[in-house]
Formats: structure tokens, C-alpha cells, sequence
């Protein structure tokens, strides 16, 4: 398979989706070694990794973007290799062939995983390599030329949780809450074994103390499921649709679903993620913090967003941001929009110092 490249004509495109400035282009920056040449940016995990987004007029099937990768590749001048695929869980992300992402498949694709990246970013593979390996392979064909790895896992673990109840257990719970810190142990397990292969092939390839110091950048999500306060969610009648009157029962999951995220003490998705990486002398970035979910949910704002169509309403200010930078609120759709995706990608920009 062709390697990826994430050419300068493709930065016109993303720069004019998402407001970069004007006049920013991808140049050959410097190898991690000093020598000249392409500085590659690794991108594995699920449909956040490729951008996903749905179809912004009917909410369907839309497709791989740029997203937070462009972005970033954009703000580093980095070239862009990107092995994630949509649907991955930290189980499947050391598992599944990645050659079938995206293919349908009953034998080989089971779990419908996919889409794959956009077409001319998806990294080389050969053969039945996973993600981990596909990229573990690239690190050590080009040692001393990758600058920067990130990985978007976890959030597929747990998605399942929203659904528990006593009549439908998830991870043997019966409710959301329950059934996250069931999942924490192998979310834990599975993304230190990635964090630690990606480490360990990074030290192989340009040796202990240069490979030590590679970014591998973990991150997590925006907490769409405040978007419950104003929309049905997949239980409504009719689902997934803008509502002004929120049921009781979804306010009590959103407000549930960041005590997920946050934790108590280390129970909970972040805490839990944060440490796996930390095993790797991996960076984390808190993107459910970042986009403000942890506001006190007893703070709110006006807010009018013209694609929900419910008028001017009042609701907590961590609502209104999840509504500005992803489409959960519109479409009950857990992927971020372009601010949401550019949020992302600048924070890892920072990062990456």
C-alpha cells in the first residue's frame, strides 16, 4: 500500500475548512536525528483519529476528514501517517488486521470496524499487522525521522455502558456508572501494552535517549453525552433529536457520564487512560477538561444554535460547548465537528514541545 503523504495541496483544503492561516504549508522539517528530511507524525485509534464526521445536512454516513490530525501535521510541519480506523477498541487496536478496516467482510470484519483514514494519509501495512504494528514497522523503517505519535482509544470501550440497565447488562453492570469501572482494567492493560510497543520500537529505531523523548501524546474526548440535555438520544421518541424538554433520565446519564470521564479518585476513564500512557513516558491531553465538561453544570448561558431549531434556551455552560464542537446535540452523533476537531489538533500542537 501506498505511504501516505500529507501533501501541501491537501493543507489548502484543510486551511480553508478550518480557518488555519492563510499562507501555512507543510515543509520538510528537520528528522528527529537533525538530518534533513520529512519528520513524520503517527496517528493511531478509532474514527476520532481519522476524523470522522457525519453528513452535516442528514446526519448519516459522512466519512473520514482531516480533523485533529491536519491540524496538527499542519501546525508541526509534519508528514502525516495515520493507521487509525473507526469503531477501534483498545482490545481490537492490538488485534485486528488493519488491512480490513473498512472492508465489508462477515469473516475478516465481523465488528464492521471502520472507515480507515482519508485516502493518500493512511500508513503502510503489510499483510495481518494490527495498528500497533503497522506503526511499530514504520518507526523502525525510519529511525530518527518520527517526531510525534498519537493515539485516540478508549472511548469505544465504554460507549456500550450508556445502554446498561438491570435488564441489559454491560461489562456484567447494570448501570452506566458501574459498568465503566468494570471496563477500566483492560482499557488500562491494553493501552499500556500499545503505549509501551510504540516506546519500545521508538528507542529501538533512534536509540534510548532520543527515542525516550518522541511525544507519544494520548488523548480522550468531549463528553458528548451532555448533549443529553438537549437532545432525545438514541431511547427518544423520535431518536436522536433536539428537544427542549429533556427527560429525566438522560439529564441523570449526562450528568452520570462526567463522573465517568473525571473519575473518583482513579475510577474513571481519563485517570485510568492518563496513567496507562504515563507507563510509556506517554503525554496526556484531557480533552473532556479542555472543552470545559467539567464546568459546574449548575452554571448555564442562553444559547441559540440555528441547526437545532429549539429557539433561544438556557442550559449549563458545558452543554452549550459540547453543542458548539460536536454534533451530538443535532444529530446524536458522537463525533466533533471542524471546531471541535481544530480544538484538538492545536491543543496536541502545544503539546508537542
Amino acid at each position: 500500500m501506498t505511504r501516505g503523504i500529507f501533501r501541501p495541496v491537501r493543507v489548502v483544503v484543510l486551511m480553508a475548512s478550518v480557518g488555519l492561516a492563510a499562507g501555512l504549508v507543510v515543509a520538510a522539517a528537520p528528522g528527529v536525528s537533525g538530518a534533513s528530511g520529512p519528520t513524520y507524525y503517527l496517528s493511531l485509534g478509532d474514527s476520532y483519529s481519522v476524523g470522522y464526521q457525519p453528513n452535516p445536512t442528514t446526519g448519516g454516513y459522512g466519512g473520514p476528514s482531516y480533523g485533529f490530525t491536519g491540524t496538527a501535521a499542519t501546525a508541526k510541519g509534519y508528514t502525516l501517517e495515520n493507521f487509525g480506523c473507526g469503531g477501534a477498541t483498545t482490545a481490537s487496536i492490538l488485534t485486528f488486521p488493519d488491512e480490513y478496516c473498512g472492508v465489508t467482510d462477515p469473516i475478516n470484519n465481523p465488528n464492521g470496524y471502520g472507515p480507515a483514514a482519508m485516502a493518500g494519509t493512511v500508513g503502510p501495512f503489510s499483510g495481518a499487522q494490527t495498528q500497533g504494528q503497522a506503526a511499530a514497522a514504520f518507526i523502525a523503517a525510519h529511525p530518527n525521522e518520527v517526531g510525534l505519535v498519537t493515539v485516540s482509544i478508549g472511548g469505544n470501550d465504554v460507549t456500550p455502558c450508556a445502554a446498561a440497565s438491570p435488564t441489559n447488562l454491560v461489562n456484567g453492570e447494570p448501570d452506566a456508572e458501574d459498568c465503566v469501572i468494570a471496563g477500566l482494567g483492560p482499557i488500562t492493560s491494553n493501552v499500556s501494552t500499545l503505549a509501551g510497543a510504540l516506546r519500545s520500537a521508538l528507542e529501538s529505531a533512534d536509540g534510548t535517549k532520543v527515542g525516550k523523548k518522541v511525544p507519544i501524546i494520548g488523548l480522550t474526548y468531549p463528553d458528548v453525552l451532555l448533549g443529553l440535555y438537549v437532545n432525545s438520544g438514541p431511547g427518544g421518541t423520535p431518536p436522536n433529536t433536539p428537544t427542549a424538554s429533556p427527560s429525566a433520565g438522560n439529564i441523570n446519564l449526562a450528568q452520570l457520564s462526567v463522573t465517568a470521564f473525571r473519575g473518583l479518585g482513579s475510577l474513571g476513564l481519563n485517570p485510568a487512560l492518563k496513567a496507562a500512557y504515563a507507563t510509556a513516558h506517554g503525554k496526556f491531553i484531557d480533552v473532556t477538561k479542555k472543552t470545559h465538561a467539567y464546568t459546574n453544570l449548575k452554571s448555564t448561558t442562553k444559547m441559540d444554535i440555528a441547526a437545532l431549531g429549539l429557539g433561544t434556551i438556557t442550559v449549563p455552560k458545558a452543554v452549550a460547548d459540547v453543542c458548539e464542537l460536536t454534533w451530538y446535540c443535532q444529530f446524536g452523533n458522537i463525533h466533533a465537528n471542524d471546531a471541535g476537531y481544530l480544538l484538538i489538533g492545536n491543543l496536541i500542537a502545544a503539546a508537542d514541545k
